[in-house]
């Protein structure tokens, strides 16, 4: 007699199968153009504009929890697939790609460019 295992759903485990840490952690890079910083989000095709680099780097955190809000529980969660999916145009990867392998082998240190990461907000569901 073979003893029956208790199986998760399908849709636990096909959740379960797309969220991984490295997917928890969003490509971003900030640009100076002139007078003016620009930041992408590339994982998420979002971008900002601001005075500084602190400025904004703010306002695409911001833009990025807005994002992610209104796909998972805002009036656009009947979309959340797509926009959850939705990436920069391979251009913007071609250059985040190019730029921060110069400048990790210390060929380009101008200070007009700055890579980091952003950290999905997320929060963790309770269970009553």
């Amino acid at each position: 007699m073979h003893k029956r295992q208790h199986q998760k759903p399908k849709s636990e485990k096909k959740l379960r199968n797309q969220i991984k840490p490295q997917n928890l952690v969003l490509s971003c890079y900030a640009e100076q153009k002139g007078p003016v910083w620009q930041a992408f989000c590339l994982d998420f095709n979002l971008a900002a504009q601001g005075g500084t680099i602190s400025e904004v780097k703010a306002k695409l955190h911001s833009q990025i929890s807005e994002y992610i809000y209104d796909a998972l529980e805002g009036e656009d969660r009947a979309y959340a697939h797509q926009l959850l999916r939705r990436r920069a145009p391979l251009r913007f990867w071609t250059k985040y790609y190019l730029f921060k392998t110069a400048y990790h082998l210390q060929l380009a240190h101008n200070g007009i460019r700055e890579f980091f990461n952003e950290v999905m907000p997320l929060t963790v569901a309770r269970h009553a």
